[in-house]
């Protein structure tokens, strides 16, 4: 089967893309696209949880989500940097996997991680369609990137509504149980001090900006086409 996806989303972490729009995804691959995950470290510095229960937690919660393909960089958690070397690692996942679209998270966040996860991807991306970068690779030209809320929402440029997929995402958010639920030898983090309950909330806000039961939202840097007004 070609590794060719319609969709690539990139986090620094995994639950990232869960938590900013686990229910478009459940939405897409239910449509029949081809989506892939793909993280750039494995989370080694978080305060609960290993990397081996955090890559299963991953894994079951992209089953969850039916997406195509979950990889994962293993760069360093905490040390993303924009450097020639980092640029280079994304580039090439998007050049192996050829998505029409890319997401990323938006570049306000109060993880440092996630700001720079936003700056790689938008770099990346530019440098994915220069034929003289890398070239023993194909170039490719990423039809859109847009950005999604981890921590901190900001005014989206669109929202999806996702109330029919909402349990999926909810299913897939449970599915870290190291991250969000409290237990013997866990540590206290926002993560698990209600914080599913929050973004759930938020979610909620994000619909009834159009009276919808749940909604995610999206920024673009570019302006969305349409044909018409309707």
């Amino acid at each position: 089967m070609s590794e060719q996806l319609d969709i690539l989303i990139f986090g620094a972490h995994a639950d990232d893309a869960e938590i900013g729009m686990g229910a478009t995804i459940a939405k897409h691959t239910q449509l029949g696209l081809r989506v892939g995950l793909c993280e750039l470290t494995y989370a080694e510095m978080s305060s609960n949880g290993t990397v081996e229960t955090r890559l299963e937690e991953a894994a079951e919660a992209a089953k969850i989500l039916g997406v195509a393909a979950r990889t994962n960089l293993g760069l360093p958690d905490r040390g993303l940097l924009v450097t020639a070397d980092h640029i280079e690692r994304i580039t090439q996942e998007i050049r192996k996997f050829r998505p029409r679209i890319v997401f990323a998270p938006y570049w306000q966040d109060r993880h440092p991680d996630h700001i720079a996860c936003s700056t790689l991807v938008q770099e990346a991306v530019f440098n994915a369609k220069l034929r003289k970068y890398l070239p023993d690779t194909e170039a490719v030209n990423v039809e859109q990137l847009f950005f999604y809320f981890i921590n901190d929402v900001y005014e989206p440029d669109v929202i999806v509504d996702v109330t029919n997929t909402y349990d999926i995402k909810m299913a897939a958010l449970r599915a870290y149980q190291s991250q969000f639920v409290t237990g013997a030898g866990t540590v206290a983090t926002p993560l698990n001090q209600g914080y599913v309950e929050r973004v759930e909330a938020r979610d909620r806000v994000m619909g009834q900006k159009r009276q919808l039961t749940y909604a995610e939202g999206f920024v673009s840097k570019l302006p969305l086409v349409i044909e018409h007004f309707d």
